[in-house]
């Protein structure tokens, strides 16, 4: 009863703006004796006249009257909604939320945000750090980055960044007191700022490869960061060694503050994917997103 009412409700106010059936019927894409039908049919309901009809003009009764101040703006505002809600499916709009190590966030997510973001001011980004291997399903995060190898088969990946290596480093003053390693193994004998990783409980083992040989150090040391900027602080102060991403220490290299050691250890990483669940329907925001983070290179 209610749809029909609301159908007959829509074809009056046509007709009561328009002042004419004529018209009314093109705006509804109806004929004119299946809108006059439909008007008498609510009429009938009603049990009051709501037109009053000459063969050249229409006109609103006093009870239509009051029907098209009380009921029209109410039709009118649930239009504006529905336009807004097609809007929003159009426009790129509302919050992604994502899952990233501090390197990618520092890397690759920040410096394309400060440009996506002031062109589309609609768009929010919320943006958690973390180690661990999230469920980004179970944690309703739109999507996560990992390094290629690490996203699970059944996600959508992109790639997001090149290639990219890590370096052992230590300070100038902190080769004063301890020689330089020779091969991966001879860190167990030095200071190392390390991170634990949130997942396993345990310290992350350092990655080398050499001619196809990998070998992992299980490195020690006084100092456990799970933040890139803190190792880096704390190896610049002579605190240990650290091992730390190449764009995150290149200055430093350059002028001397920091030297690196066993550079061909240092392998290249696969670059980091921006992934999500193949079954998400993306949103224009997210869209947007995606392809701004896209590598190219």
């Amino acid at each position: 009863m209610l749809g029909k009412n609301t159908n007959d409700l829509m074809a009056f106010l046509a007709v009561a703006r328009e002042r004419s059936f004529t018209r009314a019927a093109a705006q509804l894409g109806v004929s004119q004796s299946a809108l006059s039908h439909t008007i008498r049919g609510l009429e009938e309901r009603l049990g009051l006249r709501l037109l009053t009809r000459t063969t050249r003009s229409v006109a609103t009764t006093e009870a239509g009257e009051r029907l098209v101040r009380t009921v029209g703006p109410k039709f009118d505002q649930i239009d504006s909604e529905l336009s807004a809600l097609t809007e929003l499916r159009e426009k790129p709009a509302g919050t992604i939320r994502i899952t990233a190590g501090e390197h990618a966030a520092l890397a690759v997510l920040w410096p394309a945000m400060t440009s996506l973001l002031p062109r589309y001011p609609d768009i929010k980004v919320e943006l958690t750090i973390d180690y661990g291997l999230t469920d980004i399903v179970a944690e309703r995060y739109d999507a996560g980055v990992r390094l290629g190898e690490q996203v699970a088969k059944d996600m959508i990946a992109v790639r997001i960044g090149p290639d990219f290596c890590m370096t052992v480093v230590g300070s100038p003053s902190y080769f004063e007191r301890k020689p330089k390693p020779k091969k991966p193994q001879d860190l167990t004998a030095h200071d190392c700022i390390t991170v634990r990783l949130p997942t396993s409980g345990g310290i992350y083992a350092w990655e080398f490869e050499k001619r196809g040989r990998e070998v992992k150090v299980r490195v020690d040391g006084q100092l456990v960061f799970n933040s890139v900027p803190l190792r880096l602080n704390a190896v610049l102060a002579g605190h240990g060694l650290a091992y730390l991403p190449e764009d995150q220490v290149k200055k430093h290299l350059a002028d001397g503050r920091l030297i690196r050691v066993l550079d061909d250890w240092c392998a290249p990483f696969s670059g980091y994917h921006l992934y999500y669940p193949s079954r998400r329907q993306p949103t224009p925001a997210f869209a947007v997103l995606v392809e701004a983070l896209r590598y190219r290179g």
